[in-house]
This record gives C-alpha cells, structure tokens and sequence, in this order.
C-alpha cells in the first residue's frame, strides 16, 4: 500500500492525495499535505516582557511566589537555570535551588538576555 498518513481526526487509514491536500473518505477531515509531516510544536510561550522562551532558558523570578503548602517563598531575583516548557496552567517546569522542583507560570518570570 501507499505511505499516506492516518487521518488526524478518526484515525482511518484510507486517506487519499486529492492536489495539496490529503482527505479522509470515512469523515470528510481534509487537511495539508505539506503540513502533515511538520507538524510539530507551534505554541510560543513568552516572559513578562514579551520575550519568547525556549527549553534551556535562564530566569528570573519578578514576583514574591508564595510555594503552594509550605512556608516558602520564591523571593524577587530568584534565578532559574535550565527550564523545561510544558502543556498546562502552569508552563515552565524548573529546579529551584533550595526549594526543588517547581512549576512556575510565565507571567511571573523573565529571560536572562
């Protein structure tokens, strides 16, 4: 048979090649055929100031965050090495020295230029 993806939304596997586009005969889905192999990780997360973030970033903390069931507090300044960006409410996920690993929204931090 043909190297032709799946369908994205039902999942069926007789998908055919009408032009650009690949379409699904059992649920009608039509979608691009250039974009089908790239279809990778478009969001954009930024920092306070607009900067775009990526995993591997330092940070710094621009707001006292009080750490969910403890006494703890990320003070101001607090820098952050070596983020992971992840799907979710809170979208960077860290280690924090002296604290350990944390999840930490976007708004409350920016990038180290």
């Amino acid at each position: 048979m043909s190297n032709l993806p799946q369908c994205p939304t039902c999942g069926s596997e007789f998908t055919y090649e009408d032009g650009s586009m690949y379409i699904c005969p059992e649920c009608a889905h039509e979608w691009p055929a250039a974009g089908a192999a790239e279809e990778g990780d478009d969001r954009i997360i930024k920092d306070a100031n607009g900067n775009v973030l990526q995993d591997g970033d330092s940070i710094t903390v621009i707001k006292d965050l009080k750490v969910k069931g403890t006494s703890l507090v990320v003070k101001v300044g607090t820098k952050v090495k070596n983020i992971r960006l992840v799907d979710g409410d809170h979208d960077i996920d860290c280690k924090i020295d002296g604290i350990g690993a944390m999840k930490l929204k976007s708004e409350f931090v920016k990038k180290i230029l």
